[in-house]
């Protein structure tokens, strides 16, 4: 256990070192296991009538808004079903511990790993490699990951290097915008998934336009940051886990402003909208799995033989899921999604300019010229 003295060290201001900044590189550096955790909410503990955490609140959600067997396509749990939170002082945060149906959450790791990370979806190998190479990350990488043993330092497969993906409009992060001609078709499935669960916390008219997928591994963090890219804050951005468990830092509209930790689990969802969605956060730490097996228990239960009429979901063979198995051993991969456009808005009217700090670049913890050069604020 880290004694006073240490823990004390450990949260000293650096020069020009904001609250965030601070607490960012105390979880950054901190030992599971030890105290260094204790203050991290765990949302599959909460119960705030038991007054457990003070902080978390019940969130109500739209139970009617979605049936039964809309969302069992979706692969999930009845909205009845769910938990829902919230979190004192900061209005449009809502926290849902995993709402999937057992086995579900494969379909959507699979299609991370397998296709969305296809041509014509755009993500950050794009640069780097000659264009013959990128169409199939999978198909290169799953002989190397299905026969790798994570004890043994071996060449890294491209889906081991890969940290990020965007799906629909495509943001540009030079010139700081969306545009109608840098667009690829949004999928459907991961579409009809985040209809389901916008309209249970409230949201019925959302429409999926933009994705962003990041892919990290256990010395991964995602430099502070705040989500300004889209015109109606009052849409919300919608973020799903899968893999191992990270500690997300949700802060205030300033820097200065001690945030708050959270830990983030396989299958947990995270809604933010109106103003939650311009505050600060950032993850600074993945972390292994806490009961010391190689995945979460969640993940270890197959998809059903026979999957219900209309689902998005679809089989996920032994062969594919023995990859994303050894992937996620050492990883965890995030989507959010959010609506690009107002309600009504169309492209005629000129391209959506935006000020958003990057929200999608992730960095390794041993490249500091690397996050300084993509997150200049972080």
């Amino acid at each position: 256990m880290m004694g006073t003295m240490g823990k004390m060290a450990a949260l000293a201001a650096e020069p020009g070192e904001d609250a965030f900044r601070k607490l960012f590189r105390f979880y950054r550096q901190s030992r599971p296991g030890t105290a260094d955790l204790g203050a991290v909410i765990d949302f599959t503990q909460a119960s705030p009538a038991r007054g457990t955490c003070p902080k978390v609140l019940s969130s109500p959600l739209s139970v009617s808004s979605v049936s039964e067997q809309d969302a069992c396509r979706a692969g999930l749990q009845p909205v009845s079903k769910w938990k829902a939170y919230g979190l004192e002082g900061y209005p449009g945060f809502i926290f849902i511990p995993n709402p999937f149906l057992p086995g579900y959450q494969r379909h959507w790791v699979k299609q991370c790993l397998k296709l969305y990370s296809r041509k014509p979806n755009v993500c950050n190998l794009d640069k780097h490699m000659v264009a013959e190479e990128i169409p199939d990350l999978w198909g290169q990488s799953q002989e190397l990951l299905r026969n790798k043993d994570v004890n043994k330092k071996k060449p890294r497969s491209l889906l081991e290097k890969l940290r990020w993906v965007t799906l629909g409009y495509h943001y540009n992060w030079d010139n700081k915008t969306y545009s109608a001609d840098h667009y690829t078709p949004f999928p459907s499935d991961l579409a009809y998934l985040t209809k389901q669960v916008a309209a249970a916390c409230g949201f019925q008219d959302f429409q999926a336009e933009a994705g962003i997928l990041n892919y990290y591994r256990l010395d991964s963090t995602l430099g502070i940051h705040v989500d300004r890219s889209e015109l109606d804050h009052t849409k919300p951005l919608l973020s799903f886990s899968f893999g191992q468990s990270a500690i997300f830092l949700l802060g205030g509209l300033k820097r200065d402003e001690v945030p708050t930790a959270m830990f983030m689990h396989s299958g947990d969802i995270m809604v933010m909208s109106g103003f939650s969605r311009l505050l600060n956060h950032a993850v600074p730490r993945v972390l292994p799995n806490f009961d010391g097996t190689s995945l979460p228990r969640c993940l270890e239960v197959p998809l059903p033989d026979a999957l219900p009429a209309g689902s998005v979901a679809e089989p996920c063979s032994v062969e594919d899921w023995q990859v994303c198995a050894k992937y996620l051993q050492t990883a965890r991969v995030n989507m959010t999604v959010r609506q690009v456009l107002a309600t009504g808005q169309d492209w005629e009217d000129k391209e959506i300019k935006t000020m958003s700090e990057s929200s999608c670049h992730l960095d390794d913890k041993n490249n500091e010229a690397k996050r300084a050069r993509m997150n200049p604020n972080s």
